[in-house]
């Protein structure tokens, strides 16, 4: 570990955080330095700064990485789950819709979140950053 990754994963406490500590807390939507504060003011809204440590949050930028993930392990398990149906049991159509189909939506919707929360942890933890064209 770098001396600067161990700089920005400092918990609260100041003591160094594990890799394992910064993926559990943004997994559970905590702040990634403290493990107390909320990261979201909404279902989705990145909070300006943690409550409890002041942790500002303006160097996340998670992007679209977290709906790629989701989208990415939703068909996976989905499709996976639906040709095993098939080859096994071979229902009728109207069934697989019913099963499916409510599924691609709650699925998605329940990974979003910790999703984004860990990808925003991740970039706390290695410092990353808008990249920087600099003239040198």
């Amino acid at each position: 570990m770098t001396s600067t990754s161990s700089k920005a994963a400092k918990s609260h406490a100041g003591a160094p955080a594990s890799t394992g500590l910064t993926i559990w807390r943004g997994l559970r939507g905590r702040c990634p330095d403290c493990g107390e504060g909320s990261l979201f003011t909404g279902f989705l809204d990145l909070k300006k700064s943690c409550d409890v440590c002041g942790r500002d949050f303006s160097f996340a930028d998670a992007g679209d990485g977290p709906a790629i993930f989701v989208m990415i392990i939703t068909g996976f398990i989905i499709v996976g789950a639906a040709l095993f149906v098939e080859l096994v049991y071979q229902p009728p159509y109207w069934l697989h819709a019913l099963l499916w189909g409510p599924l691609a939506i709650i699925l998605p919707i329940g990974m979003l979140r910790p999703l984004k929360g860990l990808l925003v942890a991740l970039q706390f933890r290695h410092e990353a950053a808008e990249g920087k064209l600099h003239k040198d």
